[in-house]
């Protein structure tokens, strides 16, 4: 998906996540093709990826940030304008009506629907950044 040329940028909150992370990577031989860093609950930190992002996941995260206005604002900074941005909740931990609050919140950000995916046992949209 990412291409020979590509990168992948992972961040989490934990650092053990990381960790592992990196550890499978380097048994794997992409270490070099992934960077790892630690966001906090307030930012990602990803300040100095300002509209260099082709594509963003974030999967089972949005229900665990104090703050959704913040972070789909910070990931509509760091998206290129047209980049897509994948959006997935569990159905588990998040309603209908607040997977469809936090999918309001991002469009607020700068982002549009292009697609209602479906994923298994999940709530999921597909976001590009207009």
């Amino acid at each position: 998906m990412v291409g020979s040329n590509g990168k992948v940028i992972c961040v989490d909150v934990q650092d053990k996540m990381i960790k592992l992370l990196e550890k499978r990577a380097q048994k794997t031989g992409l270490s070099n093709r992934i960077e790892t860093r630690i966001c906090n609950k307030n930012s990602l930190c990803l300040n100095d990826l300002t509209e260099q992002i082709d594509f963003a996941l974030a999967f089972a995260v949005v229900h665990e940030i104090p703050d959704a206005s913040a972070f789909f604002s910070e990931m509509c900074g760091t998206i290129k304008q047209h980049g897509k941005f994948l959006l997935v909740e569990p159905k588990g931990h998040v309603s209908e009506k607040g997977f469809e609050i936090s999918v309001s919140i991002a469009e607020q950000s700068g982002f549009k629907v292009i697609d209602r995916s479906q994923i298994s046992l999940s709530r999921a949209v597909l976001l590009e950044k207009i």
